[in-house]
């Protein structure tokens, strides 16, 4: 009597981007066809690309789309990944354990079951409700599609000057993508300073930068509706004090999760709207479901509390973690330090840990520093200033934060902070890391343990 093997697992994904495609790949590494079939659906017509690259592309520096593809759907199909493009799951029934999906160009919808699901829905831009926002010659800029429509509309468009609406790390990129572009730029940011991952005072270090590459920066701007010419395209930007001319207006105001889904099936959210995992990523109370990228909220290891953070560093390693348990392994995500890198031309922005408002929110004491060094030895050809601020709690003097703000070599400094702070180092401690020196690299003494030092002396105990 011969023996009939059992079905196969079935997972499901929804999304076909960095967190959901990490994930069905590790699993297809665990576990081949015949044991585990993988089904993934992405509404879009790209996966598994670069999204931070996207101003980079805009800019010029990237001279194609396809470089920011790191596989192409073909490639994950090669692979027994049933990546199914174009197709948008529009349902999550839980108790049925299966997803409607509805296919983008027909209209064509279908149920499939599932064993397992993970759901990575990414993040959406904010755009606000308001006149004009809809018009043509208005963009978003998260997907490859989005990067795309903006380059076809920046080829159509016969007008020379640009609205940024936002000024963070999208705003701020994009803003120097159109200057590269030859476009004259006009910023528009609600905060007092750009970059809002900052304290205000290294904020202000943007601003003049900024300036300084012939960026109008408006700060204390609520911008109030957008107004459209004759032919309904984009024509000027409007704010509660001034009307700003535009020929096209780039979105850089931020991105909530998306998570429209998860809701709609009754799955767990947070405060700021994004879905509630534990350690290996499964949605809380739901044994078969993982959920990992831009639609989670994640635990911050410096405050303890839940943020959610848009980034393609914890995506990927979101989807690696879920992967391996889906795929009958153990993996774990601990969670974050908030660390992010951006640049503007060539001044490089940094920052890991909390902020001082972050630090005042969550009941902190502390205190903070700030000094400005040379990223090599001052005698060096090529050495150049920068600035560090640091917080560091009191009494304990453990390290909560790290900004720096300069030109070539500042940025990826802030690695320092952020090995710290997942080890819970002391600013004490942090000032005999043995790090490595030699005058192209750095002073004798790294401006980040300069920094340590000046913060170690104001927290310890007289």
């Amino acid at each position: 009597m011969s023996r009939v093997s059992p079905r196969a697992e079935r997972l499901v994904v929804i999304g076909g981007d960095a967190a959901g495609m990490s994930a069905a790949s590790q699993a297809r590494r665990l576990r081949g066809p015949d044991e585990l079939e993988i089904v993934a659906f992405e509404r879009g017509h790209f996966s598994s690309y670069s999204a931070c690259g996207i101003p980079y592309w805009v800019g010029g520096d990237v001279t194609g789309r396809d470089q920011l593809i790191a596989r192409t759907p073909e490639e994950h199909r090669e692979r027994a990944i049933d990546l199914r493009m174009r197709t948008e799951v529009t349902e999550i029934d839980t108790a049925g354990q299966r997803v409607r999906a509805r296919d983008v160009d027909t209209g064509a919808e279908s149920w499939t079951s599932y064993d397992k699901l993970v759901i990575a829905t990414g993040a959406r831009p904010v755009r606000p409700e308001m006149p004009g926002m809809d018009a043509p010659g208005v963009h978003g800029v998260q997907t490859l599609d989005d990067g795309q429509a903006l380059l076809d509309t920046l080829a159509g468009t016969r007008g020379r000057r640009a609205v940024v609406v936002g000024a963070g790390y999208i705003g701020v990129e994009m803003a120097e993508a159109l200057i590269n572009r030859g476009y004259g730029v006009t910023v528009l940011n609600r905060g007092k300073e750009p970059m809002s991952t900052l304290d205000p005072d290294m904020g202000r270090l943007v601003h003049r930068a900024m300036e300084g590459l012939g960026i109008t920066m408006v700060n204390d701007a609520e911008v109030t509706k957008v107004l459209t010419g004759d032919d309904g395209r984009v024509r000027a930007v409007v704010t509660e004090d001034a009307e700003y001319p535009a020929d096209v207006v780039v979105l850089g105001i931020g991105v909530r999760p998306e998570t429209s889904l998860a809701r709609a099936a009754g799955l767990p959210l947070g405060s700021h709207h994004g879905l509630l995992t534990d350690l290996a990523m499964r949605v809380r109370g739901h044994e078969n479901i993982w959920a990992g990228g831009d639609c989670v909220e994640v635990l911050d290891l410096v405050s303890g509390q839940e943020r959610h953070i848009a980034l393609g560093t914890h995506a990927n390693k979101h989807g690696q973690v879920i992967g391996t348990n889906a795929g009958g392994g153990y993996a774990t995500f601990p969670g974050v330090v908030g660390t992010a890198v951006s640049k503007v031309c060539d001044l490089e922005i940094a920052r890991t840990g909390l902020r001082e408002k972050d630090a005042h929110r969550v009941g902190l004491r502390f205190e903070a520093v700030t000094i400005e060094s040379t990223s090599r030895a001052g005698y060096y050809p090529g050495a150049s200033l920068m600035t560090v601020k640091m917080l560091a709690e009191r009494r304990t003097g453990r390290l909560l934060g790290v900004q720096i703000v300069g030109r070539e070599g500042a940025a990826k400094r802030v690695d320092i902070a952020a090995v710290a702070l997942t080890a819970g180092l002391t600013v004490e401690q942090m000032t005999a890391l043995d790090l490595g020196y030699a005058p192209p690299f750095s002073p004798v003494w790294d401006p980040v343990l300069v920094a340590a030092r000046k913060a170690a002396a104001k927290v310890r105990p007289a």
